[in-house]
């Protein structure tokens, strides 16, 4: 299986790498919780359609080794970028979710953008959620503590109870079976506690508001309506206001778990955006894609 090591303090991190080597790049950075797995309904299409497609395991996440220390926001971005250097990636598109989105921006503003052309950030924490001087319409730090206090006592019930609000299944339209819906828990149980608890450190504290005015390439920010999990008028409409040039799509009834709910949108999406870089064409988006 395909690993490198951090650059930082050499762990080993696991990644996949699908589609031809001389395809358009499409690095994809996952969700807390989540690894490389949570994007099957992006890369598989994508890859078959002739994109280079390279999903990541944070550490402590999926297949890469469980670590004590590096969950700090600069080691994460290290370790993506850590990747794209393992890898001698050029011209890549950036696709992050949630806390991923967080690790994309710092790894742009911390070594800029000599390997990157692009950036998705899709139903991202980012700028940041919870009340600061900086965002004082934020959730109460109180709310966090309590949520905090919830997930350390029983994980898998936390992960149980807001898995429908988590995909918005009461809205219309945001279909998810049973069985994908426990596949997803199971895959989030996966994580560490301390992984888990100390990227839940990460979000509560984040606050990179200041660092988006900076982003100098094209920037397509996608975010559902019914996200509870990172309320867009917190989160993404900010990173458009504050992205230069940024584009926002918001799709309509959608939660946080769009790489599902939404999954072909998405995928069609991601290709126009990485393709309005790229010349030339490629093979239509295979079933994979339609499947959802």
């Amino acid at each position: 299986m395909p690993y490198f090591e951090s650059p930082v303090d050499g762990t080993r991190l696991h990644y996949t790498d699908h589609g031809p080597a001389t395809g358009p790049v499409a690095v994809f950075v996952a969700s807390a919780y989540l690894g490389q797995e949570m994007w099957e309904y992006q890369t598989l299409p994508l890859a078959e359609a002739g994109f280079r497609c390279v999903a990541l395991d944070r550490r402590g996440h999926g297949r890469s080794d469980d670590t004590w220390s590096g969950y700090d926001l600069d080691t994460l971005a290290d370790d993506l970028h850590g990747l794209l250097d393992h890898l001698d990636l050029c011209e890549v598109t950036l696709v992050g979710h949630s806390v991923g989105t967080a690790e994309v921006i710092r790894c742009l503003t911390r070594h800029g953008t000599a390997r990157v052309a692009r950036a998705a950030l899709v139903a991202g924490v980012s700028p940041g959620l919870v009340r600061s001087p900086n965002l004082p319409e934020g959730i109460d730090p109180a709310a966090v503590r309590a949520d905090e206090e919830s997930f350390r006592r029983d994980r898998a019930a936390w992960f149980t109870h807001f898995a429908d609000d988590f995909f918005a299944v009461q809205q219309p339209g945001n279909d998810v079976s049973p069985a994908y819906v426990r596949h997803l828990i199971d895959r989030c149980m996966v994580a560490t506690p301390r992984a888990a608890t100390a990227v839940r450190a990460v979000v509560a504290a984040l606050d990179i508001a200041a660092e988006l005015p900076a982003l100098d390439l094209p920037v397509l920010v996608v975010h559902g309506t019914h996200d509870t999990s990172a309320p867009s008028a917190l989160t993404g409409e900010r990173v458009a206001r504050l992205v230069p040039g940024a584009v926002l799509k918001m799709y309509e009834n959608g939660g946080h778990g769009l790489f599902a709910t939404h999954a072909a949108r998405l995928t069609a999406d991601l290709r126009e955006f990485v393709e309005a870089g790229t010349p030339g064409t490629r093979e239509p988006v295979g079933a994979a894609a339609a499947g959802r």
